[in-house]
């Protein structure tokens, strides 16, 4: 929709060094254009090289952070089904590539081989001798049945960063699980503290604990990296899904470490602070806090509920939340008398926290989402142009940035691998099964 207001001969400036910008306003028509060649494409690792033996979701997330921060990522798939994601859909874009895929793997050249046989897992070897970091999320054990554990590869390779992502750690009676997302939430309490207050347990709307434990793993790498340098070796670096989850429960783990309080679900609504959380309006929702006395007077005075300032239940928080049910009730009915943007344009500019509760489509709309370049497009070899999101940190120099899309299958097998075999051992290995080339 927003494209259809570009002029045709801007449309393909994507394949230059502009970046187009867009920013929405009332009228839709106002179109930013920055010129970004005089930007470094040098991240701030570039020159680092990451073997990607990891797949779905944790482990990508992961490589696709350190592909964005400049470093170069060779993503090792199975010959002929590759990713497990590369089949999870709909959707699907253009040309077959599944939009969970492309979501998690840009930044990546693609690689294909069948490191189950010997030859293949020699071939790992030649790789991981002249990498810095290997990602890995297989059982622990899996990878030392074919030689590629890291005992195995730092005796090749001493400097290596090996890192693990397993789902509940490479030892311990729940070792050898297979760890899923949804299953560590409700394990490691995610799930138990997320829902309705008096409904049932709910999942949250991504898979939280997988993103999280693959921004572990990518700062434990960095900060191993970091070490190397100091101490002239690498190590192994391992995390796991349910780690991840407990690291996150934050105060709720507090509350019940140190003040034997168990966590409870409270919906949108926060247990120790009323008010703080979202009310229906008119047409949608909204979500709203005061997080100390000063701004429940302001909020008050805004929704013209002055008298409750001179109300003993809620003049204190401590009082707001004995008395959390009546005063709440009180809001709602006010909140529902107007729209979301007409209680948005009531609220601009007062020292309140609030927001709507958008939509997805109404996210990848919002004008500081625009701003602050959350929504980046790259030319894909089989879907065409793609949107994708934004790396989530600006730096003032080595700037992070989407230099490759999401690659197809084998890809850059021949690329990568040419430069340990000749022509004549790359067409005998894929004669083989062993690797494969894109068609």
């Amino acid at each position: 929709m927003v494209l259809s207001l570009i002029p045709k001969q801007l449309r393909s400036l994507h394949k230059t060094s502009f970046r187009i910008h867009l920013a929405l306003f009332p009228n839709r028509n106002h179109i930013f254009i920055r010129n970004c060649s005089n930007q470094s494409q040098d991240g701030p690792l570039k020159g680092v090289r990451v073997l990607d033996l990891s797949r779905v979701l944790a482990g990508p997330f992961c490589t696709m952070q350190l592909g964005d921060l400049g470093a170069e990522v060779i993503k090792i798939e199975r010959p002929k089904t590759g990713d497990d994601t590369r089949s999870w859909g709909p959707p699907f874009a253009p040309g077959g590539e599944s939009a969970y895929l492309l979501c998690v793997n840009r930044n990546k050249r693609s690689v294909a081989i069948d490191f189950s046989k010997p030859s293949g897992a020699e071939l790992i070897k030649k790789l991981a001798a002249q990498s810095d970091v290997l990602v890995e999320n297989f059982l622990p054990g899996k990878l030392a049945q074919y030689g590629l554990g890291y005992e195995d590869l730092q005796k090749i390779n001493p400097r290596l960063i090996y890192c693990s992502l397993t789902g509940f750690g490479q030892t311990g009676p729940y070792a050898q699980r297979a760890g899923y997302d949804v299953i560590v939430s409700a394990i490691g309490g995610l799930m138990g503290i997320t829902g309705p207050e008096n409904g049932e347990p709910c999942k949250v709307g991504v898979a939280i604990t997988d993103l999280a434990t693959g921004m572990f793993a990518c700062t434990s790498i960095v900060s191993a990296l970091l070490a190397r340098e100091r101490i002239g070796i690498g190590q192994h670096v391992e995390t796991s899904l349910l780690e991840a989850q407990v690291a996150l429960l934050a105060n709720i783990a507090s509350n019940y470490l140190i003040g034997g309080k168990t966590g409870k679900r409270w919906g949108t609504a926060h247990e120790s602070i009323v008010p703080y959380q979202g009310f229906r309006t008119k047409d949608g929702y909204l979500i709203i806090g005061a997080l100390n006395n000063s701004q429940f007077q302001t909020l008050c005075k805004t929704l013209g509920l002055e008298n409750l300032i001179r109300d003993d239940k809620f003049a204190k928080n401590a009082k707001r939340v004995e008395n959390r049910q009546q005063l709440i009730e009180i809001l709602q009915e006010t909140f529902q008398k107007k729209t979301t943007d007409e209680w948005l344009k009531e609220l601009d500019g007062v020292n309140l926290p609030y927001g709507p509760i958008n939509t997805i489509d109404q996210v990848f709309r919002d004008p500081q989402v625009i701003h602050r370049e959350m929504i980046q497009q790259i030319h894909h070899p089989s879907a065409g142009d793609i949107r994708l999101t934004g790396f989530a940190a600006k730096y003032s120099r080595t700037k992070p940035s989407i230099r490759l899309p999401p690659p197809l299958l084998g890809q850059h097998t021949q690329e990568v691998l040419k430069n340990w075999l000749t022509i004549e051992e790359l067409n005998q290995l894929e004669k083989e099964g062993i690797i494969q080339s894109k068609s």
